[in-house]
């Protein structure tokens, strides 16, 4: 979902591939991998970045193959990656990334193909700058959802279909999509997905999902989609998670309310971030920015032990419960391999060093990967 930023290197090291190959491939061999311990479970799946998908960092490549066997693309699906320019579709990328999935065999994961943020401008304008009738937004949505849906038929198994579309208090996001359709621009991207790829699974994915009022939100919304006879597969969870927030309670309640739809459940954009936060618990909208303070960077040496004990606990927790509930989650997909990839390193507050995945800066398994197997 999220925009990768540039990250800065801090004085515990990002590695360069050439530097961390040997430590990769000497990860302990008696750990299981992630898609061993998960088979017949769940899919466990990891966000892909450029330089993964390209074979730049070779090293990630190798950590992606072993562990995982579902991907995600961070970026290069977006619509202003896929068509920055009206008409003039860039493939590349895309091309090389669904290509890498069904060279491993992996469930792959196509996203996004609604969402207000890192759309480009025209989508949304005429040659004056004015705001486009509903008639040319439909057709705007139509041709690039097709195009890029129809492109990958029977090869992307699932589509998020429709990014971040409800608020916290279960209302609809005042999006350009939202103001010049209405929510039926929902339907109609669910209605071109489909009549794109009819054996294509078709998702909703959503930040804050065990919010009351986005539950509630989410709920009426899919039911909506089935009284107008358009069907919906799945829901996705985005699971950016903090020390302190979500309450489990409240996430195994909307698992479970959402389960109760008749879609599957999905856990997206796994992350859990061990930094203080500034004043947004819970969310991930990428506009609200905080500036850099040395109080909210408080772990630029790495993680003290007391911190990483309770770090590998809280992902105890949440793990434990997906697979409490693993007879109605279908996938689990960490929001990126390894710390040094993530977003969190640059949201809310830029700079900062984070430490939200299962694998760490030098591409090894983390505690948590060991508690786990054990």
């Amino acid at each position: 979902m999220k925009k990768i930023l540039v990250i800065i290197a801090v004085s515990v090291g990002i590695g360069c591939p050439a530097q961390t190959s040997n430590r990769a491939h000497s990860q302990d061999r008696d750990t299981q991998s992630l898609k061993d311990l998960f088979e017949g479970k769940f899919y466990i799946g990891t966000a892909m970045n450029r330089r993964q998908i390209t074979g730049e960092n070779q090293v990630a490549v190798d950590l992606i193959t072993n562990q995982f066997n579902s991907i995600t693309p961070e970026n290069v699906m977006k619509s202003e990656r896929i068509q920055p320019r009206e008409g003039e579709f860039t493939f590349e990328l895309a091309d090389a990334f669904v290509e890498f999935g069904e060279k491993n065999g992996m469930h792959i994961v196509g996203h996004t193909l609604i969402w207000h943020s890192q759309a480009p401008d025209w989508f949304f304008t005429d040659e004056q700058g004015n705001d486009i009738s509903p008639e040319v937004l439909k057709q705007r949505m139509e041709t690039h959802i097709k195009t890029l849906v129809g492109r990958y038929k029977g090869r992307v198994h699932g589509w998020d279909v429709v990014n971040e579309a409800v608020l916290d208090d279960g209302s609809y996001r005042n999006s350009k999509f939202y103001q010049i359709l209405g929510e039926e621009f929902i339907h109609l991207a669910f209605q071109f997905a489909r009549e794109a790829d009819p054996e294509a699974a078709l998702y909703y994915n959503d930040y804050s999902m065990s919010n009351p009022g986005k539950r509630g939100g989410v709920v009426r919304m899919v039911r909506a989609l089935h009284q107008k006879g358009i069907q919906i597969d799945g829901i996705g969870m985005q699971g950016h998670i903090g020390m302190k927030y979500p309450s489990l309670d409240e996430f195994e309640k909307s698992i479970i309310t959402f389960a109760d739809l008749g879609v599957n459940v999905m856990i997206t954009e796994l992350d859990l971030s061990v930094l203080p936060s500034p004043g947004n618990d819970g969310g991930a909208e990428i506009t609200n920015t905080e500036a850099y303070h040395e109080k909210l960077n408080p772990y630029t040496q790495g993680l003290p032990d007391e911190v990483n004990a309770a770090f590998t606990e809280r992902y105890l927790d949440f793990f434990n419960l997906f697979l409490k509930h693993s007879d109605k989650i279908s996938r689990v997909t960490t929001w990126g391999a390894a710390d040094s990839q993530s977003w969190k390193n640059n949201w809310p507050v830029r700079g900062r060093t984070d430490y939200p995945l299962l694998f760490d800066r030098e591409y090894q398994p983390k505690r948590i990967v060991k508690a786990l197997a054990e």
